[in-house]
């Protein structure tokens, strides 16, 4: 865990989970430390310059992340993420619409599924499932086990074009719903 000189802490929300990354900045030891879900990916000690970045990857896709510290005045700092070369609030928005995670109890446990839209891959905390698809009168059901319990996510048109196609998923044939993240 970071201490003293923790500066900015940022959530990364990904297909294979959501990932915690904080950064310290010594700014009179011109010390920089990155930990991504309380492992350090980077440690400089002792760098003259103050301002600059710092690349790592975040998940098991490796998506790229860099944080850029700029001097706004005097000793203030300004520290902003950018993952896949988007700001942290584009790429969020964008996942929104490539994405769609729910999050659910199954056996007591906590359950984050999220489905990709473009390739249509299914995962549950960080674990890429086994899916079946399958045309069906209305859509698509996309069909996986979580435990015991049957899951489908179905994809049907929303009937309105700009809304375009609706997700929902089944679990034991009851409706979850959807998650904001």
């Amino acid at each position: 865990m970071l201490t003293g000189d923790l500066v900015a802490v940022w959530e990364v929300a990904l297909s294979d989970g959501v990932y915690r990354v904080e950064f310290a900045h010594g700014t009179t030891t011109g010390k920089r430390v990155v930990h991504v879900n309380g492992q350090e990916v980077i440690r400089k000690d002792w760098m003259f310059k103050l301002v600059g970045q710092e690349t790592f990857t975040v998940g098991s896709s490796n998506t790229k992340a860099t944080i850029f510290i700029e001097a706004i005045s005097g000793f203030a700092y300004e520290y902003t993420l950018e993952v896949d070369g988007k700001s942290l609030q584009k790429f969020t928005d964008n996942r929104a619409k490539i994405t769609k995670t729910w999050l659910l109890k199954v056996d007591g446990e906590d359950c984050r599924v999220v489905l990709e839209k473009d390739t249509m891959d299914v995962w549950c905390n960080g674990q890429k499932m086994d899916t079946k698809g399958e045309f069906v009168d209305d859509g698509t059901e996309t069909h996986f086990m979580l435990g015991e319990h049957e899951c489908c996510i179905k994809a049907a048109s929303s009937g309105r074009k700009r809304s375009g196609i609706v997700h929902f998923l089944l679990l034991d044939g009851e409706k979850v719903p959807a998650s904001t993240q």
